[in-house]
């Protein structure tokens, strides 16, 4: 098991960037895949980006493809998603999860099952 803490969120004018980063604790944070999902109001949690344990490996949902970028420092055990052009329709929760071996291809709604602990989440409110 890992816990994950997030951080990074915050209030961002539309077209511009944020960096969130997830940091892990446990010893076995190699052996985990990444990945980040976000939660809008009245909306179910939507996967946003995967990677690899060796961050050789990332996947994209396509709302996300080329404006964001997920990336990892197993050294510092952490996870980075950087978001840029974004837009109010980015605005959600967003959380950190961890994966027990390969990564997920699972995209769109319902992948929460596939990984198996979760952070806490943060706000990232997008204004027009």
């Amino acid at each position: 098991q890992v816990q994950l803490v997030e951080s990074g969120g915050g209030l961002v004018q539309a077209g511009g960037s944020l960096r969130l980063s997830c940091a892990a604790s446990g010893r076995s944070f190699r052996s985990y895949a990444m990945g980040w999902f976000r939660q809008a109001p009245g909306k179910e949690r939507e996967f946003v980006a995967a990677i690899s344990w060796s961050g050789g490996t990332t996947y994209y949902a396509d709302a996300v493809k080329g404006r964001f970028t997920i990336s990892r420092d197993n050294a510092k055990k952490t996870v980075y998603l950087q978001m840029n052009s974004l837009s109010p329709e980015d605005t959600a929760v967003y959380y950190c999860a961890a994966r027990r071996g390969g990564i997920s291809y699972c995209s769109g709604y319902g992948c929460s099952q596939e990984y198996d602990d979760w952070g806490q989440g943060t706000q990232v409110t997008v204004s027009s």
